[in-house]
């Protein structure tokens, strides 16, 4: 019996089955869309903002690692793990009520190294923040 490649995988069935995380699930994130050439996920501002009302700059960084690390790991395939090695983000426009999106494409889709940028938008469709994660694929170690 032969494996499935990753484009042969249903990606939202994968990432169920895979689980976000317990992070991302206290954070309220959910998944949309799942595919190796875009991934889409919602976060609600309420509950993750800084003291002053403002969607956390982190909690923009959490929802970007977790859709650029899930879909460097789809990528991967079978018997191998993406890890996060780099991530950096850059804020332009403050959420502070509602859902933030995040859509997630491929920079790079290497063998051993990949390189996604997630874009997170407010309600209104405007840019808050640009996140870029880097992931190195390594083999899994045997059982």
């Amino acid at each position: 019996m032969s494996v499935p490649s990753s484009a042969e995988i249903n990606g939202l069935d994968w990432a169920a089955g895979r689980g976000m995380g317990a992070l991302a699930e206290k954070m309220g994130m959910e998944f949309t869309e799942f595919s190796v050439e875009r991934c889409v996920a919602t976060m609600p501002v309420e509950g993750n903002t800084q003291p002053v009302g403002l969607l956390h700059g982190g909690a923009y960084v959490v929802l970007g690692e977790s859709l650029g690390s899930m879909a460097a790991n789809l990528h991967a395939g079978p018997g191998r793990l993406a890890v996060g090695v780099d991530i950096n983000a850059t804020h332009t426009r403050s959420a502070t009520s509602g859902i933030v999106t995040g859509v997630c494409t491929p920079i790079h889709l290497g063998r051993s190294m990949t390189v996604h940028e997630i874009v997170v938008t407010d309600d209104q469709g405007r840019r808050c923040s640009t996140v870029r994660i880097t992931n190195m694929i390594k083999d899994l170690p045997a059982a």
